[in-house]
C-alpha cells in the first residue's frame, strides 16, 4: 500500500458518531478484580481467511491455559469492520478486545470508549512500541505487531539502470530525488526512478526531520502553512526532476491493488511502503525486494526521525464486565512466546523483543529481513508519534489529494499547504 489513506469515509463518520454518543467513562483506580466463576469474552478482529484460522489457533492456545475463560470471535473484513464497531460501541454492545487501527484509536479513546490497560505488561517492547498505544489519558491500545516506513528498491531495475544507490544509513531528501530522476533518465520507457510519496506518514516523518510533527499530543497541528509549503515544493521538484511518474499514473496507482502497483509491476525502481509488506510486494513482481531507510535532512539514520508503527492494535471496550480477564488475553497475545509462534508476522513483528528472537528462526525469509529491519533501527527510533487525534482519519486522503493537485500542476505548493490545513483544521473541528 502506498501512504495513503484507504478507510471509508462513511466508516470514520460512523465511528465519530458512536463514540460522540458513547458516555465518557471511568475506569477507577487499582487492578480490576478477576471473577469468580466462567467468563465469556467477545474478540473481534478483521483479516483474511488465513487469519481467521490463526486467530482461532490463538484463542485456542489461551483458553487451554485458562479454562475458566471463554473467547468468542467476530471477525470480518475491513470494509465492514468499522461500520459494524461503529454500531456496537453506539448501542453499548461492543465486543470485549478489539483489534483497533492507529486511524481510529484517537476517535475511541478521547471519548471514552476504551478501556486503561493498566495491568498489561509492556516491559519487554522497545519503548516507542509500547508508547505507539499511549494517549495523554494513558494506555488505550497494545501493539498486535510492528511496522517501519520504508524505501523499496527493485534491484533488478536499479542494476539496469547502472545508476548505484546511495548508502541509506547517509543519503538525504535532495539525494533521493537525484539518484530517482538518473535511474527514470536511464531506464525503458514506463520505468521511474521512485513511485509517490504520498500520505500522512511520509508526511509526518518529513516533518519530524524539520523539528515539527504531523499532530501535538494535544491533539493539534504540529505544522503551519510555512512547514507544508516547503512540503509541497518538495514534491513539485519531484515532478519536475521526473523522479516520479506523471500525475495521471499517480492517479491510477492510487486506486490500484497492492500486487497491481507500478513496485510489484516492475515499473518502479523504488517506492514507499510500511516494511511488513515486503513479501506480498516481491512474490508479486518476481524480485527479491530490497529494504532501505527512508531519507534524512540531516543525511543521519541516527536523526532521520523514524518511528514504529503499529500495524493494528489491541484493546478492550471499556463497557466490558470483566477487564481483568480481558487485559490478561490481551497480555497473552503481546507477551506469549506460544502466541508469537502462532501469529508468526501476520500482524507485523511482534513488539515484545523477546517474542521476536524466539520466532526468528520460523519466519519465511521476507519476514525475517523484514524483522531484522526492525532490529537495525532500533537505536535509530525516535519518539512513538503522537496518537491521531479525533476527526483526524480523512487527514492522509486530504494530504494525498492536494499532492496529487500539485503533480498535475493544478495548484501551487502555496496554495496546497494553506488549502490541506484548513481542511484538516475543519476535520479535527
Amino acid at each position: 500500500m502506498l501512504l495513503r489513506a484507504r478507510k471509508s469515509t462513511i466508516s470514520k463518520m460512523a465511528a465519530a458518531l458512536a463514540v460522540s454518543a458513547l458516555a465518557l467513562t471511568g475506569c477507577g483506580s487499582g487492578s480490576p478484580a478477576a471473577s469468580d466463576g466462567p467468563v465469556t469474552l467477545r474478540f473481534s478482529w478483521w483479516g483474511s481467511d488465513v487469519r481467521h484460522k490463526m486467530t482461532q489457533e490463538l484463542i485456542d492456545a489461551f483458553e487451554a491455559k485458562n479454562p475458566n475463560i471463554n473467547i468468542e470471535g467476530e471477525y470480518g473484513d475491513w470494509s465492514g469492520y468499522w461500520d459494524k464497531l461503529a454500531t456496537q460501541v453506539a448501542s453499548q454492545d461492543a465486543p470485549d478486545i478489539i483489534q483497533m487501527d492507529a486511524q481510529y484509536l484517537g476517535e475511541y479513546a478521547d471519548r471514552g470508549a476504551l478501556l486503561e490497560l493498566k495491568d498489561v505488561d509492556l516491559s519487554k517492547f522497545d519503548k516507542a512500541a509500547a508508547d505507539a498505544g499511549r494517549t495523554q489519558d494513558g494506555l488505550y491500545a497494545v501493539t498486535a505487531g510492528m511496522n517501519a516506513m520504508v524505501v523499496m528498491a527493485n534491484p533488478a531495475l536499479v542494476s539496469a539502470s547502472g545508476v548505484p544507490l546511495p548508502d541509506d544509513s547517509s543519503w538525504t531528501w535532495d539525494e533521493y530525488l537525484e539518484t530517482a530522476a538518473s535511474i527514470t533518465a536511464k531506464s525503458k520507457d514506463g520505468v521511474s526512478g521512485s513511485g509517490p510519496i504520498t500520505g500522512d506518514a511520509s508526511f509526518n516523518l518529513w516533518m519530524r526531520q524539520h523539528g515539527k510533527s504531523l499532530f501535538t499530543n494535544d491533539g493539534g497541528l504540529g505544522f503551519d502553512e510555512a512547514d507544508a509549503t516547503e512540503y509541497f515544493e518538495y514534491q513539485a521538484s519531484l515532478r519536475d526532476a521526473k523522479a516520479v511518474p506523471s500525475a495521471s499514473v499517480i492517479t491510477e496507482d492510487a486506486s490500484a491493488s497492492v500486487d497491481q502497483q507500478g513496485l510489484a509491476t516492475n515499473r518502479y525502481a523504488m517506492a514507499w511502503y510500511w516494511s511488513n509488506q515486503l513479501g506480498a510486494l516481491s512474490k508479486a513482481s518476481g524480485q527479491a525486494l530490497e529494504i532501505h531507510r527512508p531519507p534524512s535532512v540531516e543525511g543521519k539514520a541516527s536523526s532521520a526521525e523514524q518511528f514504529y508503527k503499529a500495524s493494528q492494535f489491541w484493546s478492550a471496550s471499556s463497557k466490558t464486565k470483566h477487564p481483568a480477564e480481558a487485559q490478561k488475553f490481551i497480555d497473552f497475545l503481546a507477551n506469549s512466546v506460544e502466541a508469537g509462534e502462532i501469529g508468526l508476522a501476520d500482524r507485523g513483528i511482534p513488539g515484545n523483543s523477546e517474542v521476536r528472537a524466539a520466532i526468528a528462526p520460523k519466519l519465511t525469509p521476507t519476514d525475517a529481513l523484514t524483522a531484522k529491519f526492525i532490529d537495525d533501527i532500533a537505536d535509530e527510533v525516535g519518539e512513538a508519534p503522537a496518537v491521531p487525534p479525533a476527526g483526524s482519519s480523512p487527514v492522509s486522503e486530504v494530504l494525498t489529494r492536494y499532492n496529487t493537485e500539485v503533480h498535475f500542476g493544478r495548484i501551487s505548493p502555496q496554495e496546497a499547504a494553506k488549502k490541506s490545513i484548513e481542511e484538516i483544521k475543519s476535520t479535527l473541528a
